[in-house]
């Protein structure tokens, strides 16, 4: 305080310290961020190209010898990439969701990683993209889809929603920078971030419908699976958003307040229970005793899938024990939750795609494909039960390689795009 008598000012009237410590932590961020926006981020852009290099010529390996280079076969025509596709929909999905939601709604919401989570969901939308044209054995004859297209098909919805959102989000980044330099009003932002948040939540449902309107495979038909892929999509882009903000917190590039961390954590685990509630009653529906699925609901927790259940359910039970524990919520474990969440909702795309092929929909004795998995004499039950699809190394490298663009995308927006936020958004309670 002042001594107005004397005139003198005392030590705790001017704290010095805290104003030095202030200082120091804004010079080493900025020092942080400088080594990483030069030579740091040089370097991931060079190592992702690389490895995108890498991916490109596996790639053309594939196309020189044919589709049976992979694990996939008749009996199993999806693998890898179309669960990598059914993935990083959502992770694109999540993403744009909880950028466009708060100025949608017109609430206070996480201003400062808004434009770094719309560039992650465009990343992830280029790298989904770039896992369905892996996936054709004719790439060259993509045309045809558009010239002979069937608008009844939900493959051809999802395309033309997914080219329709890839556009929408490169757009609403475009008007995310002009309305934070003035150039657009909040209105308009706001009209905009509506269009999003519908399109958004439209993708990944249209994606669950190209399962769930094939009456033909048990495990996909249900009507609950779109509600479910968008509650999985909440947590795995929630998820990423949240590890993406923490590693540009730690190095800089983005000055963040904890309250921010604190709340997307809580988001985080209120998502990951609703995902799980809807798992559950998809189990229920499913095993109860009478009900057609107990051949499903037992492949999945003692069966050939199990490893992959319960990873899921020990994945997300420990993101949500995290996120909801104050004493948890510290960076380095709110990104292990994170990444357990990632990792669990991948694996739940793998049971998803690989169990539907594996419960055989017909049946009848005699040779199908020279590609089987069983002799011919154990009839096409016999064929599904042995089969466990896995990928070839050539799948994994590829598949790297469509990641591995995604990353060089985003690492190529945080170096030439205005993805940091000039002012900073104080939290709201």
């Amino acid at each position: 305080m002042t001594d107005f008598s004397s005139g003198a000012v005392l030590d705790d009237d001017l704290d010095f310290s805290a104003a030095k410590s202030r200082g120091k932590a804004r010079e080493s961020a900025g020092a942080r961020a400088a080594a990483w926006g030069g030579r740091g981020l040089n370097v991931a852009i060079g190592v992702s190209a690389a490895v995108v290099v890498t991916g490109i010529a596996l790639w053309g390996v594939q196309l020189s010898g044919g589709m049976v280079q992979t694990g996939m076969r008749n009996l199993a025509s999806w693998g890898l990439y179309i669960t990598s596709f059914m993935f990083l929909v959502g992770l694109s999905a999540g993403g744009l969701i909880i950028s466009s939601v708060p100025k949608a709604l017109g609430i206070r919401g996480f201003g400062g990683i808004s434009k770094v989570a719309v560039m992650s969901s465009i990343a992830c939308t280029v790298a989904a993209i770039g896992m369905v044209v892996v996936d054709l054995g004719q790439p060259a004859r993509l045309w045809e889809l558009f010239a002979y297209s069937n608008l009844g098909s939900p493959l051809m919805w999802d395309i033309l929603v997914l080219g329709t959102y890839l556009v929408l989000s490169c757009f609403y980044l475009w008007a995310q920078v002009r309305a934070e330099a003035g150039r657009m009003s909040h209105t308009a932002l706001r009209v905009i971030s509506v269009v999003a948040l519908v399109c958004a939540v439209l993708v990944h449902s249209v994606t669950a419908w190209i399962f769930g309107l094939q009456q033909g495979r048990e495990m996909w038909h249900t009507a609950l699976l779109a509600p479910w892929f968008v509650s999985s999509a909440l947590v795995c882009g929630t998820a990423l958003v949240m590890v993406v903000a923490i590693a540009l917190r730690k190095v800089g590039y983005l000055q963040l307040d904890q309250a921010y961390m604190v709340k997307l954590a809580k988001l985080l685990g209120a998502f990951v229970m609703v995902d799980l509630y809807f798992f559950g009653c998809d189990l229920l529906t499913e095993a109860f005793p009478g009900g057609s699925g107990a051949e499903v609901v037992a492949m999945l927790v003692s069966g050939p899938l199990a490893p992959w259940f319960w990873t899921e359910i020990a994945g997300c039970a420990a993101c949500a024990v995290i996120c909801f524990t104050p004493a948890l919520r510290t960076n380095a474990l709110l990104v292990v939750g994170s990444l357990l969440a990632i990792l669990g909702i991948f694996c739940k795309r793998v049971q998803l795609l690989v169990g539907g092929f594996q419960i055989a929909n017909l049946d009848m004795p005699g040779p199908l494909t020279p590609m089987q998995h069983a002799a011919w004499d154990s009839g096409l039950s016999g064929i599904y039960g042995s089969m466990v699809y896995w990928p070839t190394p050539l799948e994994f490298g590829v598949t790297l390689g469509v990641v591995a663009l995604g990353f060089l995308i985003f690492f190529l927006g945080l170096k030439f795009l205005p993805l940091r936020p000039r002012g900073e958004e104080p939290p709201s309670e």
